[in-house]
């Protein structure tokens, strides 16, 4: 179900069940089969701190239960409370049971807490009534300013959807956030939402007997997805693409453009080489079906679902996508050197490419029309540079510079220059031994960015490594044969 898409059709004069059984067809509602749910709400604290305004109760592992005054509970792993004056220990898990007023744990919260223990770690747990639950569900989940029967629609479809997700194995049924429904407790709760919750209650989305997998979403972008195009594997028979004309209220029902850069896919898709082309293939209902990848490894077919996920999109329904590409040609620049920045813009009209001085951006290559690129500078400090398209802002790629070095050979030394000069910068001068670089010597840059490092010179191939500092990278010599 797309809420917005549930708002729209409330608005148009459509009942809680007519909006169910477009986003759900087939499925039909039902008693649900459960009253109680248990949700979690700490898990392997070291301590809890329980408290409620009014007296409360505690009752042990084997049902015997003890009376507690207001106030705040600070439980450890040995379970202990105060009764009649005397920190007492209790068997454990023990049940916290509210008076008059609900118990608080950080934040109030119907029904009881349960406590346990696992090594020296405690866990807390929330037995709260089904309707009691989705009163801090629905409204954090929908607006509750939202029209009633979009609000039934969603408490019907929160309702199915925890039951349909209870976990097995765990101590409880449910999360309190996303990986279940994000649940708020009495805090969440708004008088409105929970008109709608008691307008509907203990219905449930049933197919076939069972209790429906009633997913929702926020915006569908004007058709919602099959999950099978989603998440793959079987179709589900209530879980089709269908129509959804009301999700243009949705302030994001078409976003984009959407900037992607070269690093940000790389990281997200896992790629092992530079990005050098991005082509998506879309589903007959505009969503992405699959994403061509091209790196110098050749093609990558990746699925919308993963491709989705990987760059933190909204959606596979990308309205708009541009490309940023920058690639950097070396893993450092020599000072003064001539470099080439390279770069791509699809998807986006022109581009703009930006470097960074004395902390601000400034404009070095500007052209109307997107496509590949290339721009040619020399650097003399490390510095950034930034691609711009359309008024979208992509990647930044850190250029660094590292100094050249010069080596000269003497009769029994080898000196050189640094430039710039990187007075007190260290130098190690080295000689290839056997496919390996070995320390032959060491110096360090003086005020003038010379240095001097005595050897007994025999044949072989030298080089002179000048540490990094003052933040430009390490540099290298060129190799300095000396012949027999």
């Amino acid at each position: 179900m797309s809420q917005y898409g549930a708002l729209g059709f409330a608005n148009d004069g459509s009942t809680y069940e007519q909006i169910l059984a477009h986003f759900y067809p087939g499925t039909a509602l039902g008693p649900a089969p459960v009253a109680r749910v248990r949700v979690l709400l700490r898990e392997l604290q070291s301590s809890l701190t329980v408290s409620s305004p009014v007296p409360f109760r505690v009752r042990d592992v084997f049902g015997k239960t003890y009376g507690l005054q207001a106030g705040k509970l600070e439980v450890g792993p040995l379970l202990e409370v105060t009764l009649n004056g005397t920190r007492t220990p209790l068997a454990g898990p023990i049940v916290l049971l509210p008076g008059s007023r609900p118990l608080e744990l950080g934040t109030p919260y119907r029904g009881q807490i349960e406590v346990s223990v696992s090594g020296r770690r405690l866990t807390a747990v929330n037995a709260v009534g089904l309707e009691q639950y989705l009163a801090g569900v629905v409204p954090s989940e929908m607006p509750a300013a939202w029209h009633p029967e979009a609000l039934r629609a969603q408490a019907v479809a929160a309702r199915s959807y925890a039951l349909a997700h209870r976990l097995a194995g765990k101590g409880f049924d449910l999360y309190p956030d996303v990986r279940s429904q994000v649940y708020g407790g009495v805090a969440a709760e708004d008088v409105r939402a929970t008109a709608a919750i008691d307008a509907t209650a203990g219905r449930v989305l049933l197919h076939d007997g069972r209790i429906a997998d009633a997913l929702f979403h926020s915006t569908s972008g004007g058709r919602t997805a099959a999950a099978a195009d989603v998440f793959g594997g079987k179709d589900v028979p209530y879980l089709v693409a269908v129509d959804d004309p009301f999700s243009s209220l949705s302030p994001v029902h078409r976003w984009g453009p959407i900037a992607v850069g070269e690093g940000l896919t790389r990281r997200g898709l896992g790629l092992r080489s530079p990005l050098l082309g991005l082509r998506l293939v879309r589903e007959p209902s505009g969503r992405v079906r699959t994403a061509v990848v091209r790196t110098s490894f050749g093609e990558t077919n990746v699925s919308g679902t993963a491709f989705r996920r990987g760059l933190e999109l909204r959606s596979s329904w990308i309205t708009s996508l541009a490309t940023l590409t920058l690639i950097r040609p070396a893993p450092a620049t020599a000072f003064g050197r001539p470099v080439l920045v390279r770069g791509e813009v699809t998807g986006a009209g022109g581009l703009v490419l930006s470097q960074r001085s004395d902390g601000v951006w400034k404009p070095v290559l500007s052209r109307v029309a997107g496509g590949t690129f290339t721009f040619r500078t020399k650097l003399r400090n490390p510095t950034s540079f930034r691609l711009g398209a359309g008024g979208l802002v992509g990647p930044v790629l850190k250029f660094p510079v590292a100094p050249l070095v010069r080596v000269t050979r003497e009769a029994a030394a080898i000196s050189g220059s640094v430039a710039p000069a990187l007075p007190g910068a260290a130098v190690e001068v080295q000689r290839l031994e056997a496919n390996l670089w070995l320390s032959a010597g060491s110096a360090v840059v003086d005020d003038a960015g010379s240095f001097r490092v005595k050897l007994q010179l025999t044949p072989g191939s030298y080089r002179a490594v000048v540490a990094p500092a003052a933040g430009y990278a390490g540099g290298i010599s060129a190799t300095l044969r000396i012949a027999g």
